[in-house]
Parts: C-alpha cells; structure tokens; sequence
C-alpha cells in the first residue's frame, strides 16, 4: 500500500506492505553512497539488507538509547560523510526507530545544506508517528529536541514484519501514539480498541489508520503553526515525565502518562482501560521535588510562549481543543493526577 503525502516540492509516499524492507533497492535509488544509519539495538540484518543494494554503502551504529540523540553523534555522522567524500547527490537512510529517524535526518538536512534522506522505521512508535512529518532533531542540555529543523524524507517504508522482534514494552510504547493520534482525531479508531479483546491484533490497519491521521495533520499544517500542535497531546507534561524520569521510561509510556491531565474525567475514565489494555502503565506518583523536576522541563516546551503554553486537551474522544495555559495551570492539572 502506497500512501501519498502532499506537501508540494517536499511530497514523499510512504511504502506500506509486508516484506518491504527487503524492497528496499527497489524502493530507494540506490546507484549512489548511501550513509545507513542505526542502533545497537536494531538486528543487524536490517541495515545490512539496506546497505547490500547500495552502489556505495557506509554504515553507522550508535549506542540503542535516547542518551544518544546529541551531539557527538551527529558529528560522528557528518564526519563520515565527509571522510567517504558524500556529495549532494548521495544520501542517508535511517533503519531504526525514532532516535535514529531524528538524528539520521538531521544530519542529512545540514550535510551540504540538505541531501537525500530515507527513513526505515523499524519500531511500531515511529513506524506511527515519528518518521512521518519530518521533524528532525538531537537533544540538547538535558532538553528534548530544542535542537533541529523541519526536513522532509523523499520516502518512508514502513514494514511491520520487522515488529516482531520487538519487546513488547517497545511495542506498547508505539501503541501510546496511536491511541493518542484516535482520541484527539478518530471516535471510531478509539472506539475498535476500546472493544477489541487483542489490540495488537490487526496491527497493520492500526498503523495504516495512525499515518492516515499524521498525513492530513501534516498536509495541513507542515511546520506546526496551528492544527499540527494536536499531534502533542501527551507530549507536553510527558516529555517533562521524560525528562525527569532520565530514561527510566520510553517515551510512548510517558506520552500515555502525559495524556492524563490533559483530559476531562470522561475521556479519562475511557482512556486508561485501553492504555492498560496495550500494557502501559497509567500510575506515577511524584514527589513534591520530582513534579517540580518535570516542571522545569515543562518550561523548556518548545510550544511555550511568554504568555503560556499551546496545550492539547481532549474534552470528548476524537475532539481536541488547543488552548494556552499558563504553567501553574499545567502544574496544578500535574499534581492532581501524579502528587
């Protein structure tokens, strides 16, 4: 299945189907030098299908983790771009999950002032969302993604036989997106994984139903001016859970616990069955030192402003409503769920 994202010069298709990462020479122009970027916790066998069709392939490996999303390893790829003699006609793929998207992206959007990039998701969280939509960053002084630009892929394959290998945390941590992406946009999408018995199921059309939100949210509003922002519900008190927890958790599981204060009881009392049902935990508790650690981080928000924050809150499921609240606002929604 070949699903299409419009967005003018930078339009790139997304490659849906079983078995498409052993396409990928089909797939991607290959008669050229290739940067295959990936992680320590990726299969080996992945980046060295990707890179065995390449004309010229060099292959990347940073440590599995968040921790290296900075800038030693963006350096390090720059430089071997520049050590094989990269031109603007060559190109990077990333064949990992969201920390390798990100960073793999990122340095392709600066090496040359911007040449080819590819992303092979390989995680069920950025098969969903992060590899659609072209954000592109590394973290920076303990802040998440402070650090990047807006790049667009020139195509996404996404293969979900590559899940497989996956731990089930990871897998769930995925989920969190698309059970995000269906509580702010899609009743019915919710509503099939409030009633399924296995929400892993059909994974496929859970992924096809998640990029089809992502790609009209994207098409819309491309670099996060307005309707793009409900893509963040979650994310503006998870990513200070993120930061504050120094990896003890995923990201998609502080996404689930970030939900929580950002929507009525309502949506509450329907939401944490069917983040349980995924195997996400919906408990926290904070101390009076530790919500104030999130707090902080919550203040570094990208979407903050002098005035207050853009926060995405869900009122009903498949609404959403962006309204700007000030910290104390967010602290107090915080502290009722987490203290």
């Amino acid at each position: 299945m070949t699903i299409h994202v419009e967005l003018g010069v930078s339009s790139y298709d997304i490659e849906l189907s079983r078995g498409a990462l052993r396409r990928a020479g089909e797939l991607i122009p290959m008669q050229r030098k290739v940067l295959v970027v990936t992680d320590s916790g990726v299969p080996a066998e992945y980046a060295d299908t990707v890179a065995s069709f390449a004309k010229t392939a060099v292959k990347a490996v940073i440590p599995e983790g968040e921790a290296s999303k900075n800038f030693d390893s963006l350096e390090m790829l720059l430089a071997k771009m520049l050590d094989a003699g990269f031109t603007r006609k060559d190109a990077v793929i990333a064949v990992g999950g969201g920390v390798v998207g990100d960073l793999a992206g990122f340095a392709a959007s600066m090496y040359m002032r911007g040449i080819d990039f590819y992303n092979i998701p390989t995680t069920l969280l950025s098969q969903v969302d992060s590899s659609i939509g072209g954000k592109t960053a590394v973290d920076f002084h303990g802040y998440k993604n402070v650090i990047g630009a807006f790049y667009q892929p020139k195509k996404v394959i996404i293969d979900p036989n590559v899940l497989k290998t996956l731990e089930k945390r990871q897998v769930a941590a995925g989920m969190a997106e698309a059970i995000k992406m269906s509580a702010t946009s899609d009743a019915k999408m919710f509503a099939s994984l409030e009633s399924a018995d296995d929400i892993y199921a059909d994974i496929d059309t859970v992924i096809e139903k998640a990029l089809r939100i992502k790609k009209y949210v994207v098409e819309c509003d491309e670099k996060e001016a307005g309707l793009r922002k409900i893509l963040n519900f979650g994310h503006t008190v998870g990513h200070g859970i993120e930061t504050q927890q120094e990896g003890a958790l995923y990201h998609g599981e502080c996404v689930a616990l970030g939900m929580l204060p950002m929507c009525s009881e309502g949506v509450r009392e329907r939401l944490i069955p069917v983040l349980k049902k995924a195997g996400l935990s919906t408990e926290l508790s904070l101390s009076e030192d530790e919500l104030k650690n999130v707090m902080t981080a919550v203040s570094h928000d990208k979407k903050s402003a002098a005035d207050g924050i853009d926060a995405v809150l869900v009122n009903e499921i498949g609404s959403f409503e962006i309204k700007k609240l000030t910290l104390s606002e967010i602290e107090e929604k915080t502290k009722k769920i987490f203290a």
